[in-house]
């Protein structure tokens, strides 16, 4: 993702985060959602508040090879849709303003990466893994168990692109909050 940043305070604007910067998203399958974002005031809170929900939540780490459980990371990230859900009805229309062509806001961003990247990962994969999961008996250990799934690596790989957008997405919001 690129960040261009013009630090100083918007007119207007209390806060102390960039007057504005260029996000680009590269979502897999789509391509990108870029443009210029001039922040205000709600929309770096609501950013800082996703950032945070971004930052500490599993499905931004790298999920190594014999690490973690792919139940928990899509887990991870359906519960970002309520957090993103909450967030935009919490600051409304404040942080979806209309904006001129090449431009990007919060809402605009956050209801993208959402219908984009994680809910065709989630609409694909979670009822192929339910299935698979159904599949063990009652003596058999879950976490050898979807290690042994033949369709575990190729799900791995696509929760390892979407955390990719989830990143430049968190990047990007961090630096509208003024978290540097």
């Amino acid at each position: 993702m690129g960040l261009r940043q013009r630090l100083g305070r918007r007119r207007g604007s209390s806060g102390f985060g960039p007057r504005e910067i260029t996000v680009k998203l590269s979502i897999p399958f789509v391509g990108e959602i870029s443009g210029v974002w001039e922040p205000v005031d709600a929309e770096r809170e609501a950013a800082w508040e996703l950032y945070v929900e971004l930052a500490t939540r599993i499905s931004v780490v790298e999920l190594g090879e014999d690490e973690g459980l792919l139940r928990e990371a899509l887990s991870s990230l359906y519960t970002v849709f309520g957090t993103t859900r909450e967030i935009l009805r919490r600051y409304g229309p404040s942080v979806a303003p209309r904006v001129a062509p090449g431009h990007v806001t919060f809402g605009l961003l956050a209801v993208n990466v959402l219908n984009l990247s994680i809910r065709p990962l989630l609409t694909r994969w979670h009822p192929l893994l339910t299935a698979h999961e159904a599949r063990r008996g009652d003596q058999v250990d879950p976490v050898g168990h979807e290690r042994r799934w033949a369709r575990a690596e190729e799900l791995r790989r696509e929760i390892e692109q979407v955390r990719q957008v989830l990143l430049s997405l968190a990047q990007a919001l961090n630096e509208v909050a003024g978290g540097g």
